[in-house]
């Protein structure tokens, strides 16, 4: 059994991908018999450079979790104060999430302070080592961080090829595709999930789920839904996710189209709880970035068997069989509707889940543990 400190968003901090994913990790360390605690941020973002609009859960915290509320991202006090804690407590294996180079500082001083103690092997599970919203400063950060990790784990080669560029070995890396969010629930019927979002049962469904980001083209979606090959077919676009970009030209570009009526929103942050209800919802999945590794919405559709259509970029194709468990199509709003219009015209919904069902089996947790263990373990 090794004691283990996983380092990243947790409750009190909003659900959204990364705090799900850091929780579903803690007890999946805990079902192999590791002790586990997290410890999250007291202030993960200045409210300045929050683009949502609360950081914070009203939702009652997890009772089966040790959480401690530790870390302020911009405090350098702090960085020493839960460095010199940590070192003394000599966990065996610290798990660091990295995502933005904002975070460097914060977590690669703790970093380096905790492995001070000799003992404790320290392991970073990479995002994105190469940000999609590119600031100035970003590379020297990022640098100033992988450098006092041991080692990594990714779940894109993108990322793992991305991490050579700061001249880490490969060895010092290894690949875990992202594993099934399965924490959201059993499925409902199409039925029942409609009757809860208040949707037409009749209607042919696509959903875009998720923090409504620019680099996340529902711009490219909403574009191809105007395409001559899609305009005319029964079919609707339900947005579901907070916007973290100005949402005005959004709905301008809706407007412009003529495309009123076709497309719902439920702008609002969709809680845990109701995560389930869209994807059962669904009949097909979207995420048409212009950027990406990897992403937590594919593993919920996968989790709930709904067929994916994904753009080429990052690590997505990896994720999504092209014609077995959806499509992967070119960033550009033609490709996207003829896609679309492909699915609903050729009855594909069957064969696609199918390929899924056994597909899915591949995403395990028990395999991201033991791919972080061993990469501790070199």
């Amino acid at each position: 059994m090794a004691k283990v400190v996983i380092l990243g968003s947790a409750h009190p901090l909003r659900g959204g991908g990364l705090a799900t994913f850091n929780e579903r990790l803690a007890r999946a360390f805990a079902q192999e018999g590791h002790e586990v605690v997290i410890y999250t941020f007291s202030l993960q973002y200045p409210g300045f450079l929050f683009p949502g609009k609360t950081q914070y859960s009203d939702e009652p915290p997890p009772v089966d979790l040790n959480i401690k509320v530790k870390v302020n991202s911009i405090n350098p006090l702090n960085w020493f104060r839960v460095g010199y804690e940590l070192k003394k407590q000599k966990p065996d294996l610290l798990v660091i999430r990295y995502w933005i180079p904002f975070m460097a500082p914060s977590l690669g001083t703790i970093a380096s302070l905790v492995k001070k103690n000799r003992h404790t092997r320290v392991v970073a599970i990479a995002d994105n080592i190469i940000p999609h919203e590119k600031r100035p400063g970003d590379k020297l950060l990022t640098r100033y961080f992988v450098k006092r990790v041991h080692g990594f784990i990714t779940m894109s080669e993108a990322v793992r090829n991305d991490l050579q560029k700061f001249d880490i070995a490969k060895e010092k890396s290894a690949f875990c595709p992202h594993p099934l969010y399965d924490n959201f629930g059993e499925p409902l019927s199409r039925e029942k999930a409609r009757e809860l979002l208040g949707l037409n049962p009749e209607d042919n469904l696509v959903l875009f789920f998720g923090f409504i980001r620019d680099y996340k083209g529902l711009d490219l979606l909403i574009r191809a839904f105007a395409e001559p090959v899609l305009k005319d077919l029964p079919v609707k676009l339900i947005v579901a996710g907070e916007f973290y970009s100005k949402p005005e030209p959004y709905f301008q570009l809706e407007q412009e189209l003529g495309l009123e009526g076709r497309i719902v929103w439920h702008t609002d942050f969709i809680p845990n709880e109701k995560v389930r209800e869209y994807f059962c919802a669904a009949d097909l999945v979207a995420q048409p970035y212009k950027s990406a590794t990897q992403s937590g919405v594919t593993q919920v559709a996968y989790h709930f068997e709904v067929p994916m259509l994904v753009t080429r970029v990052g690590g997505l194709p990896e994720m999504v069989p092209h014609l077995k468990a959806g499509y992967v199509m070119d960033v550009e709003p033609a490709a996207i509707a003829e896609a679309i219009a492909d699915y609903f015209g050729s009855n594909r919904q069957e064969a696609f889940s199918i390929f899924i069902k056994e597909e899915k089996k591949r995403f395990s947790w028990k395999n991201l543990v033991n791919a972080i263990m061993e990469q501790a373990s070199r």
